[in-house]
C-alpha cells in the first residue's frame, strides 16, 4: 500500500482581516481531511506577498506540517507568519546574475 499524500488546493475566501486558503488532503486509504491556512490582508496591502503567490506559500507550509507530523498534523488551521513570508520571498528572490553582455573588443582603424 502507498503512503502517497495528495494535497489539493480547493479555493480561498476573503474575510475582513484575512484570506483563508482551503486545502483537501487525502492519504491512500483514509478519508479527506480539510485544512485552512490564513494570511492577513495587511500582508497583501503592504506588498509583502503577491496574491498569485499565496496558494503556493500556503501549500508549502501545509506540506511542512504534514512532513513534520507523519501526515497527521494536530491542527487543521494554520496562520502564515512573517517568517513564512520571508522564507518564501528569500527562496524566490531573483538571482543576481553576471553581465551576460560582453563588449566587443576595440578595433583599430
Amino acid at each position: 500500500m502507498s503512503d502517497t499524500v495528495i494535497v489539493l488546493f480547493v479555493g480561498f475566501e476573503v474575510k475582513a482581516l484575512v484570506r483563508e486558503y482551503n486545502f483537501h488532503v487525502r492519504q491512500a486509504s483514509s478519508e479527506i481531511r480539510e485544512f485552512t491556512l490564513t494570511i492577513v490582508n495587511e500582508a497583501f496591502n503592504s506588498r509583502r506577498v503577491r496574491y498569485q503567490d499565496a496558494p503556493e506559500i500556503c501549500s508549502l507550509r501545509l506540506h511542512r506540517e504534514l512532513a513534520t507530523y507523519s501526515n497527521c498534523p494536530p491542527q487543521t488551521h494554520y496562520r502564515i507568519s512573517e517568517i513564512d513570508l520571508d522564507e518564501y520571498r528569500n527562496a524566490h528572490a531573483p538571482k543576481a546574475s553576471g553581465n551576460t553582455y560582453k563588449p566587443k573588443p576595440a578595433q583599430s582603424l
